[in-house]
């Protein structure tokens, strides 16, 4: 086993949470653990679980942001890259986008100026796919008006390309660039 991920559920109503580990190799993929809570203890469990030998042969981990969680993949894995997941990355774009906006409305009122972005927060934070055709009519619009807002959904749009590269040496330079 050279790969695992490491996410948590939610499970039941308020904040309740099971931390779930799966086995990523490409030749199986399967649940491997399933501990209660989202805590710092019970992902230190299933590494003690899992055993120092085994921990050591991980190649990959992959995760998200949290950082309780990082830092027990970092004591544990030391041989592992730690990677993060595209849903979590994507998600702080979306967060930027959305600070960048809220930031340029006020400014805007502040100025007295039209304010183009009102009711636009989902125009920039929906994937293009999910857009209506009016919604889609508008993006366009707004995307000739040139303020930060656009100009971070940009950012964010061009940033989709990172997911389709093959090659870690071209991952590499886009990131660079």
């Amino acid at each position: 086993m050279k790969q695992i991920g490491v996410d948590e559920l939610a499970v039941f109503k308020g904040h309740k949470y099971l931390t779930c580990v799966y086995q990523l190799d490409k030749s199986r993929r399967r649940l491997l653990w399933c501990g209660k809570d989202r805590k710092v203890k019970t992902l230190l469990r299933f590494f003690r679980e899992f055993g120092k030998e085994r921990c050591a042969g991980l190649l990959f981990v992959c995760s998200d942001m949290w950082r309780p969680y990082l830092k027990v993949i970092k004591k544990k894995a030391i041989n592992a890259l730690n990677i993060l997941d595209r849903f979590h990355i994507m998600k702080k774009f979306n967060e930027a986008i959305d600070e960048v906006r809220r930031q340029e409305v006020k400014n805007l009122e502040t100025q007295e100026k039209e304010n183009v972005l009102v009711n636009g927060r989902w125009l920039l934070l929906k994937n293009v796919a999910n857009l209506t055709q009016k919604q889609t009519r508008r993006l366009g619009e707004l995307l000739r008006i040139n303020l930060a807002s656009v100009r971070a959904y940009l950012l964010k749009e061009d940033f989709q390309q990172f997911w389709t590269y093959k090659s870690a040496a071209w991952a590499e330079k886009f990131l660079d660039d």
